[in-house]
């Protein structure tokens, strides 16, 4: 045997060696999901909970004053709930699907996103909730039956609550009410959960939560949901929209440290 076909031998069972001993890469293995991927499920996830949410809102006003039909604020509650349920089943893999600002800030302080993504998260909620309502407000102007004083379903209290509630208490429903949102959102998301139904608890608590909150300000708890429409709608709701970011936010800080306690 010749030296070049020692050497060619050599070469051969080296390189099976290395073949032997390389790790094998799963076939089934999801690709790597980049920060901006994340940031764009955020945004189409807001917005889709702006236009239908509030969407069905400005429908009942429409539908009621106009139509043969109503939905009512039955209809609105569970508009919200089912908007949040689809999100999560189609974006929760990528993003978590927040979609609100409140529920990113309660995530960041129990633990459970960097602060890097925190911040763009909610700007990127912001801009989504901003597209949203954009459409939205594109939308129902392609009708005679809408009227401005329909507004977009933003949110307020005093004379721009549905019931006419005060100050002091749409503020504290906005606190307890997102407290208890991010309380099933901790819940159903831990680790202990059942696998699979997160979704459905978050999406009918959002239902519940509306249930409760509509005829006292067209319920909140999510300041991008606010923001959006107030900026489209201006004047009483753009000047109240400071409580449904400052309250919500204060009841998703509450229900992080409650379940910290929890853990």
């Amino acid at each position: 045997m010749s030296e070049k076909d020692e050497w060619k031998m050599e070469e051969e069972k080296m390189s099976k060696e290395e073949k032997a001993t390389e790790t094998p890469v799963p076939s089934n293995v999801m690709p790597q999901i980049t920060p901006m991927k994340k940031y764009v499920a955020e945004l189409i996830g807001t917005m889709v909970l702006v236009l239908i949410g509030c969407g069905s809102a400005v429908m009942v006003e429409i539908a009621g004053s106009y139509l043969q039909y109503n939905l009512g604020y039955i209809g609105i509650a569970f508009a919200f709930g089912i908007a949040l349920l689809t999100m999560v089943y189609a974006i929760g893999g990528i993003s978590g699907c927040h979609i609100n600002p409140a529920v990113s800030i309660s995530m960041w302080i129990a633990g459970k996103i960097s602060s890097v993504d925190t911040v763009f998260y909610i700007i990127f909620q912001c801009i989504g909730a901003i597209i949203g309502a954009g459409l939205l407000d594109a939308i129902v102007r392609g009708t005679p039956y809408y009227r401005l004083s329909f507004g977009l379903g933003q949110n307020g209290y005093g004379s721009a609550s549905p019931a006419g509630f005060s100050l002091a208490a749409v503020f504290l429903a906005e606190v307890v009410l997102t407290f208890v949102f991010l309380i099933v959102i901790h819940g159903a998301t831990s680790e202990r959960a059942p696998k699979g139904f997160a979704g459905l608890a978050i999406g009918l608590s959002l239902t519940m939560i509306h249930l409760v909150g509509i005829p006292v300000d067209g319920t909140s708890v999510n300041p991008a949901r606010s923001l959006g429409p107030a900026l489209f709608v201006g004047g009483t709701a753009l000047s109240q929209v400071w409580v449904f970011i400052v309250a919500p936010i204060i009841g998703g800080i509450i229900a992080a440290f409650v379940w910290k306690f929890f853990k």
